[in-house]
């Protein structure tokens, strides 16, 4: 690893605030299969984990926070904090975007903006942490990070866009929202679906993600934020 590369390293671990004893894992965290080899794999595997550590860190807060709320309330709050668009939300705010390592095509083609990518890579940075220093110290950054997050929830639980996108177009005198599949990229074992939405006025929003039921989430969170203009 040269200097430049340590260097930057340490200053995206000093954005997440953690000191990394093995920089090694913040370095494949931030490694996209873009640019990936043999001796230098992605982060599709902290990915896989740092999702767990997520839904495990959130879920224990929201069961603290809503000591009378049944499973079928905490179940969207859950949704709404763990998704991929908020994961990537959190990856822009602490500057991840900076410090990805993407292949020429994927920079040249906007991938430091892309929530599939934003959304892995804080993931895996999760992951990272975990795997370095433990459950205590990955959920330590979970919860300073994701901190305004669960206090805005407040009182009431969050509507799921496609819900929220539905009821707004109910509300005026609209059909419901049309989910179409406009594109599919990547390999068959990591598929990335690119879904638009469209209302009956012809308004319309694309998103992408690894599964239909995410990109339509993200095409309907997309579509209402452009009509609250």
């Amino acid at each position: 690893m040269g200097d430049t590369t340590g260097r930057t390293l340490l200053e995206a671990a000093k954005r997440l605030g953690h000191r990394f004893e093995k920089i090694g894992l913040l370095d494949r965290a931030l490694t996209h299969p873009s640019i990936s080899s043999h001796m230098n794999p992605d982060n599709q595997r902290l990915e896989f984990l740092g999702d767990r550590v997520l839904g495990l860190v959130i879920a224990e807060v929201l069961i603290e926070r809503y000591p009378d709320e049944a499973e079928g309330v905490l179940a969207p709050r859950l949704n709404d904090l763990v998704r991929k668009e908020t994961c990537a939300e959190v990856a822009l705010a602490v500057g991840i975007d900076q410090f990805l390592r993407l292949g020429k095509s994927e920079s040249q083609t906007g991938g430091r903006r892309k929530i599939a990518v934003l959304g892995d890579a804080m993931e895996a940075v999760i992951a990272a942490v975990f795997l370095d220093a433990g459950l205590d110290a990955a959920r330590d950054m979970i919860l300073r990070l994701w901190k305004a997050r669960i206090e805005a929830q407040g009182d009431r639980p969050p509507m799921d866009a496609k819900t929220a996108l539905q009821e707004w177009a109910q509300a005026n005198g609209m059909k419901p929202p049309r989910y179409n599949t406009v594109g599919r990229e990547g390999p068959d074992h990591a598929p990335v679906f690119t879904i638009a939405v469209v209302l009956e006025t012809g308004a319309t929003a694309e998103a992408e993600a690894k599964s239909k039921r995410a990109a339509e989430q993200a095409a309907a969170a997309k579509l209402l934020e452009s009509l609250e203009k």
